[in-house]
């Protein structure tokens, strides 16, 4: 039997932060098939974890000239905002396209976006609040377990999970820290409770979550010391003032991944260094396809962290706000790894070896937050959803394990290699596949494109087509 797309068609997303609504929002644009918007979080769908944790200090890391939910209308967000009466004056940020807004306006700017859409076509959007355990293809079509034991079935299923939050550090989790002494949530809005001026708090990774958690302490008001504990101890760099001026670049750098770096410095003499990264944008993910696997490991080990803090930059205000804090002694980021850690009744003591010396300093802090940022890892995930689609072979993680297996139409790759001609996924958790997938300048062109395929799509005898 042919199936052709039908308003009777149907697509189960399961997530409904960044990704899942955008993917919502692209159907009903393409006019494709009725779509059902699944999300576990009470009252959070279009904000998901960065839009709806964020305290009003966190601001986003990209330009408001940058950050249109709709690739078609780049300017959407500004005007969206100039509507508001918000963005004009940035103040260091700068106003208008060059701004840096609060990251909870962007999570009521998709929350807008999202109930425009669906007064636009009330019947053809559904919202289910509510947690997947399962999602299985059966009789040409699939169907979404939840929680409650309530069974779904549609045509095609989208996995829209985000990031997986991050791992307890080796030693420093919850089970071996008493719950006084450890916070494994950096956004938690307590993570300075009960915290005195004398104490000192200990961030365990040196990364953008790593400056919102220092952020938030000083925003609650902790006036003690804070050390930033990663491997090489590298921080955020900063945007540069106002508006940047680069054309992009056209065509992909000859050679290797590797080659990257060369063509950088080579670009980096000439344009300075934040151009020479920005200019890169469009190509990085072609130059990861073209990558080997044995390439891209080499990349992930040796030249990510200094790709990631020149790449993924804080707002002037933001850096200026730690650079206070660095220069009144309150924070410091270091190098170095966690040998070891004794608690006591006044908190712990943990024992690190700084970066390039055998030595071991003791620090004696009050709380340890964990700030190693999101992770993609499944093998090691505790999601009910994706542990469940593990065992039974639905899906796989990719070769690097930076998160699930997709094929460049975004469906899954299942234990025994063949791609799924139901079951998608976007978003963060297929970055081994496009490497850049955590901004929204990448993820809105990942949900466009997949909206459009399954707009388009055909059912003949039960397989897409």
């Amino acid at each position: 039997m042919t199936r052709i797309n039908t308003p009777g068609d149907h697509v189960l997303i399961v997530g409904g932060g960044f990704s899942g609504t955008l993917l919502a929002i692209n159907l009903l644009r393409h006019d494709g098939p009725r779509a059902t918007l699944v999300e576990r979080r009470p009252g959070q769908v279009a904000r998901g974890v960065a839009y709806s944790a964020a305290h009003p200090s966190h601001l986003l890391n990209v330009r408001a000239g940058n950050m249109s939910a709709l690739p078609d209308e780049p300017d959407h967000f500004v005007r969206w905002l100039e509507a508001r009466g918000e963005g004009k004056d940035g103040g260091k940020d700068g106003g208008g396209r060059a701004s840096f807004v609060p990251r909870t306006t962007y999570g009521a700017y998709l929350r807008a976006l999202l109930d425009a859409a669906r007064a636009g076509a009330p019947d053809r959007l559904t919202l289910v609040e509510g947690e997947g355990v399962d999602l299985r293809e059966e009789a040409g079509g699939v169907v979404l377990t939840l929680d409650t034991g309530e069974a779904i079935a549609g045509d095609a299923g989208v996995l829209a999970v985000g990031n997986l939050p991050p791992h307890d550090p080796p030693g420093l989790g919850a089970q071996t820290l008493p719950p006084a002494c450890y916070s494994p949530d950096p956004w938690a809005a307590d993570i300075g409770a009960g915290l005195g001026d004398d104490d000192t708090a200990v961030l365990i990774g040196t990364g953008l979550t790593a400056v919102d958690a220092a952020l938030l302490l000083d925003a609650g008001g902790f006036r003690g010391r804070i050390l930033a504990l990663s491997r090489r101890g590298l921080a955020p760099h900063r945007h540069q003032d106002g508006l940047p001026h680069c054309a992009p670049v056209l065509e992909r750098p000859a050679g290797p991944l590797s080659g990257v770096v060369a063509h950088l410095r080579r670009r980096a003499a000439d344009a300075g260094w934040r151009t020479a990264v920005d200019e890169l944008r469009p190509m990085t993910h072609i130059m990861w396809g073209a990558a080997t696997e044995a390439e891209r490991a080499r990349f992930l080990r040796h030249a990510r962290p200094y790709w990631d803090i020149h790449r993924h930059r804080l707002a002037p205000s933001v850096a200026d706000r730690i650079d206070a804090l660095l220069g009144d002694g309150r924070l410091r980021f270091a190098g170095g790894k966690p040998v070891g850690v004794t608690v006591h009744d006044r908190g712990v003591t943990l024992r690190w070896r700084p970066r390039g010396t055998a030595d071991v300093v003791e620090t004696r802090a009050a709380r340890i937050v964990n700030c190693t940022g999101p992770q993609g890892d499944l093998l090691r995930s505790r999601e009910p959803l994706l542990r469940r689609l593990l065992d039974t072979g639905a899906i796989r993680p990719d070769p690097l394990r930076l998160g699930l297996d997709v094929d460049a139409q975004s469906r899954v790759m299942g234990r025994d290699g063949a791609a799924s001609d139901r079951l998608h996924a976007i978003g963060p958790m297929t970055r081994g596949g496009v490497w850049e997938i955590v901004a929204v300048p990448d993820i809105r062109w990942q949900a466009w494109n997949l909206a459009r395929r399954l707009s388009n799509a055909q059912w003949v005898g039960g397989e897409g087509l």
